[in-house]
Order: C-alpha cells, then sequence, then structure tokens
C-alpha cells in the first residue's frame, strides 16, 4: 500500500528575494526537527540577480550601480549553480522538502525538478529537455527556459527552479545565464508561438506537474493570512 505523502503548497505571489530567503532559512530549520512536513513555496520576485556558493562574479556583465540604476537587486546565496536572474512572469518553486521521506538522492531530486518543468511546457506544445553535460536546467533546442539551483542541508532542499513564463529577456543580456557562454534563453510565450492562459493558471500547473512528479498524495494550498500567522509565530 502506497504511504500518503504530504505536502503544503504557499501561493505567496511576488516576493522580495531576501525576504524569500529569510523564509526559507526558517522553513529549512523547522523541517530539520519535524516542526513542518513538506513544503513548496510558489512566488515571482521582482527584479534579481543571485550568484551561488562559487561566487562566479565574472559572469555578471555590468556593474552593481548600473544594476540598481535598472531596478535590479544583486544577491549572493549557497545555492548551487551560477549567475541567474529572477523577474516578473517568471515561475519560481521554492521546495523545502526532506529527501529522506521522499526516497530521493540529490540527483534524482534535481532530474524531478528538470521533469516538472518539461512537463509544464509540453502542455503548450513545446518539447523541452534536460541540458547536456555542463549545461544546467531545460533547454528548447540551444535556448534555456528554465533554470535549476538548490541547496542541501541536512538532508532538506531549498531554493530551486525558475521558469520564464514570459520575462523580460532583456534583463539575461547582463549576465552569462549559469556561466554558459553563446546561448540564448527563451520564454514559453516565445517558443509556444499562441496566446497563453493567466500567469496564475501556470503557476498552478507547474504546482501540479511538481506533484504530480514528486509523487504528493496529501496535499493542502495555504492562503496568505496563514503565511503572515506563521510569521508572526515562528
Amino acid at each position: 500500500m502506497r504511504v500518503p505523502r504530504g505536502l503544503e503548497v504557499w501561493k505567496m505571489g511576488v516576493v522580495n528575494y531576501l525576504d524569500a530567503l529569510k523564509l526559507q532559512e526558517k522553513l529549512t530549520a523547522d523541517r530539520k526537527i519535524h516542526k513542518i512536513t513538506d513544503t513548496l513555496l510558489s512566488l515571482q520576485h521582482s527584479p534579481t540577480y543571485t550568484l551561488g556558493k562559487r561566487r562566479t562574479d565574472h559572469n555578471l556583465l555590468v556593474s552593481e550601480p548600473e544594476l540598481k540604476a535598472m531596478g535590479a537587486e544583486l544577491h549572493y546565496t549557497q545555492r548551487g549553480g551560477d549567475i541567474t536572474f529572477h523577474g516578473p512572469h517568471q515561475a519560481v518553486l521554492y521546495p523545502i522538502i526532506s529527501l529522506k521521506d521522499v526516497g530521493l538522492g540529490a540527483r534524482k531530486f534535481v532530474e524531478n525538478l528538470e521533469l516538472t518543468m518539461i512537463e509544464l511546457a509540453s502542455l503548450y506544445g513545446v518539447q523541452a529537455c534536460a541540458g547536456q553535460k555542463g549545461e544546467t536546467g531545460v533547454w528548447v533546442g540551444e535556448r534555456k527556459i528554465g533554470a535549476i539551483g538548490v541547496r542541501i542541508s541536512s538532508g532538506i532542499t531549498s531554493h530551486g527552479l525558475a521558469f520564464n513564463i514570459n520575462p523580460d529577456l532583456n534583463y539575461f543580456k547582463h549576465i552569462v545565464p549559469c556561466g554558459i557562454a553563446d546561448k540564448e534563453v527563451t520564454s514559453l510565450q516565445k517558443e509556444a508561438e499562441r496566446v497563453l492562459p493567466p500567469e496564475e493558471v501556470i503557476h498552478d500547473q507547474l504546482i501540479a506537474c511538481f506533484i504530480r512528479i514528486f509523487g504528493y498524495t496529501d496535499v493542502i494550498s495555504k492562503d496568505s493570512a496563514s503565511i503572515s500567522l506563521y510569521n508572526l509565530e515562528n
């Protein structure tokens, strides 16, 4: 008999990157001591560039003052992966889950994140695939449509994936996305060549793909009031 797997999904809208980072740290600590169940944050960020723990500053092609002038932030993190961009019209998922409880190793976890984005793209007739050796994320031909950067601490995951629905692709011109030169960045809107439904629908579809691929059977969605209460009580 299949053991039920519980997941809380927090639909958060637009969240400042540092606020989301602090929340992930709090949830990760609580997950380690079994205070909470597996939790999935679904959100968007205002324009933000982030670097992973390898600190590959050379892949940032403009200065910090220039970033500020264009209304973007720069943050350093402890996730894996290279530099990436987060911004409006991009779907971000941050899973705070116990790999032991879901029976996954680190590699399979990343592969499942890739499959989550690949499945979403397929709903719109877009054939995406995982990157080849040395190419992280999810690709449509030679064009990157989804990025992955994760952190695993004591078997608990944080950070996650970013899928381009219809962001301003000009932001990606200021970096070497994920450290891979001479490759384009694309979006679902650009590849699907059709009118997309409201972004809330696509966010929900991405969540549904995640739930199916990771095998969760007992899912609860949190509203904004519940999320605010968590922040106040912890």
